[in-house]
């Protein structure tokens, strides 16, 4: 799950604050960041733009170690916040978090739904697949991280519900949720009866009265 190999670029800078932030996105297209976390002082950086703005539309890049080489020095980073234009689609700020590869991480990753169209809820009940969530929090080293979660709804049926710890987590990876005990254990999915008959049976249901309708007048 973890083929992605993202790397960015960045130098350090020493004039923070609003004023200088404003320059780096106005004139010189960059986007200002920090980089805090371990033993390390938290250091603001700039990164160009375009593209930053690129590598955060794989969706894989916010639950992924990233490279990010400050000055030409790599270190392995996750992005922890993004700051983007209420109204452009510019991004304002980053904040990335430094990480050791011996140190377990807390992520949020997202979930992948298979066999959805040919579960037995959706396929042989007529069920609608609902999402009560899209991603989860997890616990793991650095290099277990995966991209992402399946959840697999081959199986559920009408009526039934997906929780937390109805995933099959990849070994080394735990949920946080969850190690605060059961009465955790979030619902993430269900299959639920599609409320309203299917267009054929509305159809009988409209011509019924009109039958009747018929049927009276011969009789008259």
């Amino acid at each position: 799950m973890m083929s992605e190999a993202f790397v960015l670029e960045a130098q350090s800078r020493n004039d923070a604050g609003k004023g200088s932030s404003r320059r780096l996105r106005r004139l010189e297209n960059k986007v200002p960041a920090i980089v805090y976390g371990g033993t390390a002082d938290p250091v603001s950086i700039s990164l160009e733009h375009n593209p930053f703005w690129h590598q955060l539309q794989n969706e894989a890049f916010f639950s992924h170690i990233i490279t990010l080489k400050v000055d030409g020095k790599a270190q392995d980073v996750l992005l922890k916040d993004l700051q983007r234009h209420p109204a452009k689609d510019i991004i304002m700020h980053a904040d990335f978090l430094r990480v050791d590869k011996n140190q377990a991480i807390v992520v949020q990753v997202p979930l992948h739904f298979i066999n959805e169209d040919s579960s037995t809820g959706v396929k042989m009940q007529g069920g609608r697949v609902s999402h009560q969530a899209n991603e989860i929090e997890i616990r793991c080293l650095p290099g277990l991280l995966p991209e992402y979660i399946e959840v697999d709804m081959a199986e559920v049926e009408v009526g039934q519900t997906v929780h937390l710890s109805d995933v099959k987590l990849p070994e080394g990876v735990e949920s946080v949720a969850l190690s605060h005990g059961e009465e955790h254990d979030l619902a993430i999915a269900n299959i639920a009866v599609v409320k309203g008959g299917s267009d054929e049976e509305e159809e009988e249901s409209e011509a019924t009265p009109d039958a009747e309708g018929d049927s009276a007048e011969s009789k008259d």
